[in-house]
């Protein structure tokens, strides 16, 4: 994906951040010798290898050294805490992590409960401080920019381990291969008309697979990245102006953000050709609002972890086509169909609602570990999304529902079994349900049923117990006390009763 752009293109700028840049020639210079690096420490194909950080160019970097070796990359939340650190390390059987400096205290903490774990890497000021680390920018700088001798890699292979939440509480790793990778590229390349004339500002996390997918799509295109370390409105706007973006990848609370910040009338927008929102639906009067005050059109979309992640996006260069009420036609190479929500297998026709099933190139082998939340998954070739919705007759798809009970914040899901494992810790609780409730700005956020132990323990001692032993987009907004959590005869929470009684609640008030 690299070394194309880097031969046709080496002195374009391949990344900009902050007051450095790297052209194509530089970058594919780095990741060269980060990759003779990480050969020379015993890192091999196969091998899983975390990346903590927030956006940066030693992500991008590390990303495709680590593909060059046919080594395994999988991506961690800068915002995760010790808990949450300890499981991917483990689960994914790491062997090494490179981790941005103000986050190597965590792996620090950890490392006594992740055996496999051989190397941390840090990256950024600060000199190692225990046995086993290494500085990123010193292995960088003592090995050459050759390329390594490539590994007899087979397309199946595995390239990226990134964590789904699942709704059965801790996430699960998600098998993506070099293939599906790089067909996900080449279909999201062609369905956002991305050339290299393209300049990309991207401040969603690259530890999310919607990040991850436009690093590895803008790079095989030879489009300029433009990192931000974190959405800011001020600073998006301002560079938006100053680094002329062509594209703009959201969410929507991003939209929103903007909307609300003083500079965005002042702004010159016309660089921009569009702005791709995904990750969550995005309302239709957000997106109308949008277009009048910055003149640019809002494109929505559709994927998900499991599928690399784009399969829907609607018509980039044809207004005509364009809608704000679906997620649009499927990508190039990828099939669609709604399937009924009894059945699970018999297909619907057009109109009608169900579970949208995807099949292409692109989808995940399966689940790392986990063969019957696979199977559930993945059958006759077909990815069962889990998302309910309906196609109309022109194949454009609108997702109406989640099959899947995720609580969608700023576009993360968070799993509310995993908030529930957390509160069942605590001694004062004896059941708990969570669910998402309504957020203007967030989409939602996490509230939490309980059943007390202790009559004297009140929600915001609750609440303050639980803060910080997640990671912050995790956190409980809200507790309210109840006498029992409604359940199945085989303890299933029956999360749509709390939700009834929570919209009864909201509109009594």
């Amino acid at each position: 994906m690299l070394a194309r752009p880097a031969l046709l293109h080496p002195e374009r700028e391949a990344i900009v951040f902050d007051d450095t840049s790297l052209t194509f020639r530089e970058l594919e210079g780095c990741v060269n010798a980060f990759a003779h690096a990480l050969r020379g420490v015993g890192i091999a194909r196969g091998d899983r290898v975390a990346l903590f950080m927030t956006n940066r160019p030693e992500y991008v970097i590390a990303f495709f050294a680590l593909a060059r070796l046919g080594a395994v990359a999988t991506p961690m939340n800068p915002s995760y805490r010790e808990r949450e650190v300890a499981y991917q390390l483990d689960d994914a059987q790491a062997v090494a992590v490179v981790a941005q400096h103000d986050l190597v205290p965590l792996v620090r903490a950890v490392r006594g409960d992740v055996p496999r774990l051989e190397h941390v890497i840090t990256v950024g000021p600060g000199a190692p401080a225990a046995r086993g680390e290494l500085r990123f920018a010193d292995l960088v700088a003592g090995a050459p920019a050759t390329p390594p001798p490539p590994p007899d890699l087979a397309g199946d292979d595995l390239l990226v381990l990134p964590y789904s939440s699942g709704t059965t509480g801790l996430p699960k790793g998600v098998l993506l291969s070099h293939r599906a990778f790089l067909c996900n590229n080449l279909q999201f390349v062609s369905a956002t008309r991305t050339t290299a004339d393209d300049r990309y500002l991207i401040f969603l996390p690259l530890y999310h697979i919607y990040g991850l997918m436009l690093m590895g799509g803008g790079v095989h295109a030879g489009a300029r990245l433009v990192l931000m370390e974190r959405f800011d409105p001020g600073r998006c706007c301002r560079l938006v102006e100053a680094e002329r973006i062509t594209i703009l990848f959201a969410v929507p609370p991003v939209l929103l953000a903007l909307l609300q910040h003083p500079d965005v009338g002042r702004v010159d927008w016309r660089s921009v050709r569009y702005a791709m929102v995904g990750a969550a639906p995005v309302p239709p009067e957000l997106a109308r609002r949008f277009r009048d005050v910055t003149g640019v059109k809002v494109v929505q979309g559709y994927g998900l972890t499991e599928a690399g992640p784009i399969t829907h996006l609607n018509p980039v260069h044809d207004d005509a086509r364009l809608t704000l009420d679906t997620a649009g036609p499927p990508v190039n190479d990828t099939e669609q169909k709604i399937v009924d929500l009894e059945t699970g297998d018999r297909a619907l026709p057009a109109g009608e609602i169900g579970e949208v099933c995807v099949r292409g190139p692109q989808l995940m082998r399966g689940y790392w570990n986990a063969p019957e939340a696979t199977a559930a998954a993945l059958r006759d070739g077909w990815l069962h999304t889990g998302d309910i919705g309906r196609i109309d007759a022109r194949g454009y798809v609108t997702i109406t529902d989640r099959k899947k009970e995720m609580i969608k914040y700023k576009g993360f899901g968070i799993a509310p079994a995993e908030i529930e494992a957390l509160l069942f810790e605590h001694p004062g609780v004896a059941d708990a349900g969570v669910i998402g409730t309504p957020d203007p700005e967030a989409g939602e956020v996490p509230k939490a049923f309980v059943v007390r132990k202790d009559a004297a323990l009140t929600a915001d001692a609750l609440l303050s117990w639980a803060r910080g032993r997640l990671a912050g987009y995790k956190t409980l907004r809200a507790v309210e006390f109840v006498d029992a959590i409604p359940r199945t005869a085989s303890g299933k929470i029956l999360r749509r009763v709390l939700r009834e009684q929570e919209r009864a609640r909201r509109e009594r008030t």
